[in-house]
């Protein structure tokens, strides 16, 4: 007991960052350690932001779950763009070129901070014509629009928290991007309902109120992870002559984004259509849906830190020339998330109830609530290998697998099935969570064929 206690000790200190070495477990277990308890501290803004919001109206939840549908076309390009430099950084930690790893993650902040600034924009000018598009009515255009605006306008800090984490992370940083993750989300969690509901001084802004508490802390997050980056003592280190364009460095960055971008984007973009398709039967389903995709982000985001931690093992081990170690770290990974998951799908399906009536007790919106989380949980066992093989393909830079994968299977599968099932055999919202559980489902076998092919070991970034 005291030699765990004393490994999670490390792991929380982020005292080692090359992992070509060792034990495979101990690996796994100090990278995945902070990159857990990061989705956690993430998937809890999540459940606590979305509590708060309940609180005000069904509107309010809707416009949420609207606006965030959108929304995870940004956080594509983010995660991306965090794809890439986790896969370029960790690769040239395990070549030992430390100086190049920060040339690059200077790149990344260049690139990102750019996009950033043109998709907020964009946001931020066309928050109505966002929510009427997807189906808002004009009430809910009326009282939601100012948090649509805001949280468009943070586009900057959005992508600056995804790909510095990506930055951190493959360089084994992994407890300085956990740090950032909880500062910004635990700022958001106390001025959440502060803006929100108002206090002495402060008034109450409503939803918007939310949007402004996430955008102080995910700012002061990215600030936290500027600041380990340039002036902090981990294994990379950026210089400000670096932070100049270097456009070969930021083709190849884009090159293995795009991939990394297109499959994400094929994936929220899916989403948007299942929140259309929702969205014809009423904010009271909306709002449902909503409540219970926070509570599912709730648990899939810490398996995402484990199917991160391998990630970071593929990349470093590859560029030590060690593919066989690589391989067998991912299995061991997605076996560890195959028993939380299993854990978390028995829950679900228990307290299902419980769990949504916790955040509203409006009957239809608990219903759907728990109908979608006991529908989609099933899917939850095929769940866990199906994210930690993809992310194992984005660390060794191959994205376009798990691109043309999400193709298949969200598009050609899910989004047909959804439409199909909602409105052509009359299963209404059911319908699509089922289209939902059985896709993701099928990501996952066809990404375990795939990996067994073992073409990702020949990648070069």
């Amino acid at each position: 007991m005291r030699k765990f206690f004393d490994l999670f000790l490390q792991a929380l200190k982020g005292e080692e960052h090359e992992y070509t070495s060792g034990s495979i477990n101990r690996a796994i277990f100090l990278l995945s350690v902070p990159m857990i308890l990061e989705m956690v501290m993430e998937s809890l803004f999540a459940v606590v932001d979305i509590f708060f919001v309940s609180k005000v109206n069904t509107d309010a939840v809707a416009t949420v779950g609207l606006t965030e549908s959108v929304l995870t076309l940004v956080y594509s390009v983010a995660i991306g763009l965090s794809t890439a430099a986790t896969a370029i950084v960790s690769r040239r930690i395990g070549e030992k070129q430390h100086a190049e790893a920060g040339h690059a993650a200077a790149q990344v902040i260049l690139v990102s901070v750019v996009l950033g600034i043109v998709i907020g924009l964009g946001g931020f000018f066309g928050a109505e014509t966002i929510l009427r598009a997807m189906g808002g009515s004009e009430n809910l255009i009326a009282s939601g629009a100012n948090f649509t605006r805001i949280i468009f306008a943070s586009s900057p800090a959005i992508i600056l928290l995804y790909t510095l984490s990506g930055v951190l992370r493959g360089g084994g940083d992994a407890a300085v991007a956990m740090r950032s993750l909880w500062i910004a989300n635990g700022v958001n969690m106390l001025l959440c309902p502060l803006f929100i509901f108002g206090w002495g001084p402060v008034p109450a802004f409503g939803v918007a109120g939310s949007a402004m508490a996430t955008t102080i802390g995910r700012s002061l997050g990215v600030l936290y992870q500027l600041y380990a980056l340039t002036k902090g003592n981990g294994v990379i280190k950026v210089l400000s002559s670096q932070l100049k364009a270097d456009f070969t460095i930021i083709r190849n960055l884009i090159s293995v984004s795009a991939g990394g971008t297109g499959q994400f984007l094929i994936a929220s973009a899916s989403w948007v259509f299942l929140t259309r398709i929702l969205s014809d039967f009423g904010p009271q389903i909306v709002a449902g849906y909503t409540i219970a995709i926070r509570v599912i982000v709730f648990t899939i985001l810490p398996s995402w830190g484990m199917a991160n931690a391998a990630a970071t093992l593929v990349g470093q081990n590859l560029g030590a020339n060690k593919p066989e170690r690589a391989e067998t770290s991912v299995w061991r990974a997605a076996f560890f998330n195959f028993v939380f998951l299993a854990v978390v799908a028995v829950i679900f399906f228990v307290f299902s109830a419980n769990i949504i009536s916790w955040f509203n007790d409006d009957p239809t919106t608990v219903a759907t609530g728990v109908n979608c989380l006991r529908i989609i949980c099933f899917g939850y066992l095929f769940f866990a290998y199906g994210m930690v093989i993809s992310q194992s393909f984005n660390g060794a830079g191959d994205t376009l697998t798990p691109t043309l994968m999400n193709l298949v299977c969200f598009w050609a599968i899910e989004i047909p099935l959804a439409y199909f099932l909602a409105k052509y055999l009359d299963l209404g919202p059911n319908g699509v969570y089922i289209s939902v559980a059985f896709s993701e489902s099928m990501l996952a076998v066809v990404g375990i064929l795939l990996f067994r092919r073992g073409k990702w070991k020949t990648k070069k970034v």
